[in-house]
């Protein structure tokens, strides 16, 4: 008498809810302010499962198939896992241009050797590259892209339905062009502060060649990293103006593949 209450659960309500628990669980493993060691996987686990019940209210009319087998229900679940680790992906590609940019600024400015441990990638990673991606994911949160993101998750159960084990034929092409425009946004947000590096390089081989008895060496270290502290200090702004302007077109990109004509693979 105790499990008579099984009986009477919906057996399709029950595979809906695992279908919309498996797209977000994939949004929220790949998504750029919870990926990261300082988010436990009790909450992510947590915060999955309390957005899958408020949005399942929403896809009651759904038309989901019944699975046949457990491997026709592996490939249902595979298939919304798959659609929300796209669109996370997506958001990680565009933040690692921020970080190329921090990279680029390093590397120019000879301050490789102060590379910091990155708990979020478990690697050591340049001093600028870890600053730029927390004021990136601080600029993020504040122009509201943590609610364009559920947005569009919210946008593709009305453009892939559950259940359809549908595969846009263009995401990949979105992957190509979100690389494309991250490696751009990259160059971009370095370049003030590269610009003024090499310039200042130039200045110290002019100064070498006039004055040989100074040791050029000694100072021209610490002269590099000034000149690198100094230009991100000043065109740190521009660098975030940069970054905040991708995002949206990004999320379009995305949504855009999305849209695109479906393929559907149904397990027989």
């Amino acid at each position: 008498m105790t499990m008579h209450w099984i009986s009477q659960v919906d057996a399709g309500k029950v595979v809906l809810f695992a279908l919309v628990l498996s797209r977000v669980s994939g949004l929220i493993s790949f998504a750029p302010l919870l990926n990261t060691p300082e988010s436990p996987m009790q909450f992510r686990a947590l915060l999955s499962a309390t957005l899958a019940l408020l949005i399942t209210p929403s896809q009651w009319s759904a038309g989901v198939p019944q699975p046949g087998s457990l491997a026709h229900l592996l490939v249902l679940v595979g298939s919304e896992l798959l659609i929300g680790l796209c669109l996370g992906l997506g958001l990680v590609i565009l933040f690692s241009g921020i970080q190329l940019a921090g990279e680029l600024i390093g590397r120019v400015g000879g301050l490789m050797l102060s590379d910091v441990f990155d708990p979020t990638t478990g690697e050591s990673v340049p001093l600028f590259s870890r600053m730029l991606h927390l004021v990136a994911t601080a600029v993020f949160v504040l122009i509201g892209g943590h609610r364009m993101v559920m947005a569009a998750l919210l946008d593709t159960y009305q453009t892939i339905p559950l259940g359809s084990c549908a595969v846009p034929f263009s995401i990949a092409d979105a992957f190509v062009t979100l690389v494309a425009q991250s490696f751009a946004l990259g160059l971009r947000a370095a370049m003030p502060a590269v610009t003024a590096l090499l310039l200042a390089t130039l200045v110290m081989g002019l100064i070498s060649r006039t004055l040989p008895q100074l040791n050029i060496m000694a100072i021209g270290f610490g002269l590099n990293a000034m000149v690198a502290f100094g230009a991100v200090a000043l065109s740190l702004g521009a660098a975030v103006w940069v970054f905040q302007e991708q995002i949206e077109p990004a999320l379009e990109i995305l949504l855009d593949s999305l849209h695109a004509p479906l393929r559907s693979e149904w397990l027989s």
